[in-house]
């Protein structure tokens, strides 16, 4: 079953009074999209992951318009605006896939600066990958790229568990808990937005179970695969990790080590913020994006 949060749960959200986009991305199934800015300038591609949405970065999207840029954020499918699947078996790491790459096939987006954290990162650095034509630089900040062959972390298997075990996904709190400096309680109650029930949270709910943890994965192939490009890539690439992530800690050295295009790059890890810096950090990252940009121009 595909649902469709009701529009009121988005009524008068603190700090996000952008108009609502959508395309489909597959048969019945809507993706929502903040679209803003010069339509003629360089797009910036702002994707989020678990679980949050594009109001993760409401607070850089008018700083980037500001100096000139397209900025384009969707709410990946089961998050945010988009629709939703009620059941687990309807998300795939492969769908998700397919379903990023028809929106970007619908808005016809073309020389792409990316911006990626969480699974906006396990998703995008595969599209990356697989459609090189259509980025021109990356920027990667608390992500990676999986292939179940290395062991997870110790902080990713308790996340893992608790997601799965929780009778109650407490969304805003789970955001909440990922940052150094906390949020308002208005600010959860907007991560609480999307989801009026559990029944509404599959998307969420199932994420972590989709990234790759073992060699057996369904998506190892294609994300080794991906590696064997991204190991090529000369593009510019950028790290922007935060101090105080565990989960993701140390990533930013391992796509250093094997990304060409990180080479000679002012690569940042951002002091006194945790997993979710985009809410803590975000003018300090609207800063290191459009550096980025201006030091590598297409």
């Amino acid at each position: 079953m595909i649902l469709q949060t009701p529009t009121e749960r988005f009524q008068n959200l603190k700090d996000y009074p952008f108009q609502p986009n959508y395309v489909s991305v597959a048969e019945g199934v809507k993706m929502h999209y903040i679209d803003e800015g010069n339509p003629t300038g360089e797009v910036i591609l702002l994707m989020h992951g678990e679980p949050t949405w594009s109001y993760l970065y409401r607070k850089m999207v008018p700083s980037l318009v500001a100096a000139g840029f397209r900025v384009i954020a969707p709410d990946l499918i089961g998050f945010g605006k988009s629709d939703k699947f009620s059941e687990f078996e309807d998300y795939s790491y492969q769908n998700h896939i397919d379903w990023v790459k028809n929106f970007l096939q619908a808005t016809d987006l073309q020389n792409i600066t990316l911006f990626c954290q969480d699974w906006g990162g396990l998703l995008g650095l595969r599209i990356v990958a697989e459609n090189p034509a259509l980025f021109v630089r990356v920027v990667a900040s608390n992500t990676g790229l999986p292939t179940g062959d290395q062991p997870s972390s110790d902080a990713f298997k308790q996340w893992q568990e608790y997601s799965q075990s929780v009778p109650v996904l407490p969304v805003g709190n789970i955001v909440n808990g990922g940052c150094v400096n906390k949020i308002s309680a208005e600010e959860i109650a907007a991560y609480d937005a999307p989801f009026p029930d559990e029944s509404y949270k599959a998307g969420p709910r199932i994420f972590p179970k989709l990234v790759p943890t073992t060699p057996e994965d369904p998506a190892n192939q294609a994300n080794r695969k991906a590696w064997e490009v991204l190991m090529k890539l000369k593009k510019p690439f950028l790290t922007c990790f935060s101090d105080s992530d565990p989960i993701t800690k140390g990533g930013d050295m391992v796509l250093q080590q094997l990304i060409p295009g990180t080479a000679n790059q002012n690569h940042t890890t951002i002091i006194g913020a945790g997993h979710f810096l985009q809410e803590e950090k975000s003018e300090e990252l609207v800063k290191i994006i459009i550096d980025f940009i201006e030091n590598n121009p297409k």
